[in-house]
């Protein structure tokens, strides 16, 4: 496997896979056109069935042509995001012109996308280039410090969009059917891709909304929700599970390249051979990233050509089903981990005075001051401490509840420096340091004792 070489070995055969990789790259018309017919044809063909079976009244009909319609128009994606690498066909115009008819059929404007899927080309799976910081929840992810960083309803936030009833049935039709209306996220530097969207959607109103002055608008809506629904979630749910997997790999950027993201960090999903149709064979996502230029029909062609390709993870239709649990990158482990096993990490604090997990007030007098700063680690520090309102309390004496708090360093050094800020006001309590597993460094006694600040005796407003 090219996971157990070492040093050059491991350079060379990465090289290698490149250099292989890229001898498929060459589109071949013949197949092209062949694969237009066979996808363009009998979607239309279906949708013009559905239709037929509405107006004839034999509405029972209507789902079961959904379903393959919709795998069509998933089969239709591939073609429009081949095109907007330039790969499916010789001629960048042709590319260019099968990629905007494409839209028509994915409602999803093809310049815009394709600029947008080149950024995550350039930056898939490295852990310093992510868009957002994992607020794109399909390709990337947060790593277990920053959700740990998180308030707690940011927490709960980020969990709900990342439930799979939420983002793979939910969201997947909101974001083909509303959110590809508007240039949503799109730099106003980006004057064409903007351009675009708003092109598409009158071209889309204008092909639909004539076949719905033709055909009834209520019929052309209905054919259209019964195809788009399904064939989003189906999409959505195949690129997720491309990069966000157990076994998947991120770096940071000084230890990132491509050969080596392409292998380890993209999957090869082994479908049964129709769906494998359907979905124009990019499961073999491994041979994608390695070589974007490489069209959906060579793609199995070239993972086979050579064995070490073979090394990838593969997933099945199962562990795709189960893939989207793991939605964060634990730095520490090295490896895709689950929210449950990241919630387990998060330090308690107290919610209420009285209640606290942390040291209390009259350990501060046993402690000893550790003799030097930790030893600086390889992923940073965290403060954590309680935050109290500064306010008086309320008529009856009682005070208002703390803040949790947490702060993420990456020296030990920065980590102190912040705690000598806070250590010893009103009201700041336990600051406490950790390790960003979670491991306790120094309870508050030792933090106050190592950088020679008092520790009040009482909490604040006892």
């Amino acid at each position: 496997m090219v996971q157990a070489m070492n040093g050059a070995s491991a350079a060379a055969a990465m090289g290698d896979l490149r250099a292989v990789a890229l001898r498929f790259q060459q589109a071949i018309p013949r197949t092209a056109v062949a694969q237009l017919g066979s996808t363009l044809v009998p979607l239309v063909a279906l949708l013009a069935a559905m239709h037929l079976c509405l107006a004839v009244g034999w509405w029972w009909l209507v789902p079961m042509l959904a379903l393959p319609a919709a795998g069509m128009v998933v089969r239709t994606f591939i073609i429009q995001h081949d095109c907007g690498h330039g790969s499916f066909l010789p001629s960048r115009r042709a590319n260019d012109a099968f990629g905007h008819l494409c839209s028509l059929f994915t409602l999803t404007p093809y310049a815009h996308w394709r600029r947008q899927h080149a950024q995550h080309h350039g930056t898939w799976n490295d852990l310093d280039r992510r868009e957002g910081r994992g607020s794109d929840i399909y390709s990337t992810c947060l790593t277990v410090a920053e959700y740990n960083a998180l308030g707690p309803w940011q927490r709960r936030w980020h969990r709900l969009l990342n439930h799979p009833l939420v983002a793979l049935l939910v969201l997947p039709p909101i974001v083909f059917l509303v959110v590809y209306r508007l240039p949503f996220d799109t730099p106003a530097t980006w004057v064409n891709e903007r351009r675009n969207v708003h092109v598409t959607n009158l071209a889309i109103l204008a092909l639909y909304g004539g076949l719905g002055f033709f055909l009834g608008f209520w019929p052309v809506a209905l054919v259209l929700l019964a195809v788009m629904i399904p064939a989003s979630i189906a999409g959505v749910w195949l690129f997720s599970l491309q990069h966000r997997f157990d076994g998947a790999s991120w770096a940071r950027h000084d230890q990132w390249d491509a050969v080596t993201a392409a292998i380890e960090g993209s999957s090869l999903l082994r479908l049964p051979r129709l769906l494998q149709w359907f979905t124009g064979s990019i499961g073999f996502h491994h041979i994608h990233h390695l070589a974007p230029r490489v069209p959906n029909y060579r793609l199995e062609e070239c993972h086979l050509a050579h064995p070490a390709f073979a090394s990838v993870h593969v997933l099945t239709l199962k562990d795709g089903l189960r893939a989207f649990r793991y939605a964060l990158w634990d730095e520490e482990a090295n490896r895709m981990t689950t929210f449950k096993e990241a919630n387990a990490r998060v330090p308690v604090l107290s919610p209420a005075p009285g209640g606290s997990s942390l040291d209390p007030p009259e350990r501060a007098h046993a402690a000893t001051a550790p003799s030097a700063l930790p030893t600086p680690g390889e992923h940073g520090y965290a403060l954590a401490y309680a935050e109290y309102p500064e306010r008086p309390g309320d008529a009856d004496g009682s005070t208002a509840r703390p803040m949790q708090r947490m702060e993420h360093f990456r020296t030990a050094e920065a980590a102190m420096g912040r705690a000598r800020e806070i250590i010893g006001a009103s009201h700041v309590w336990a600051v406490e340091m950790h390790a960003m597993s979670g491991a306790l460094i120094l309870s508050p006694p030792e933090l106050a004792l190592l950088l020679g600040c008092p520790l009040p005796p009482h909490e604040p407003g006892s």
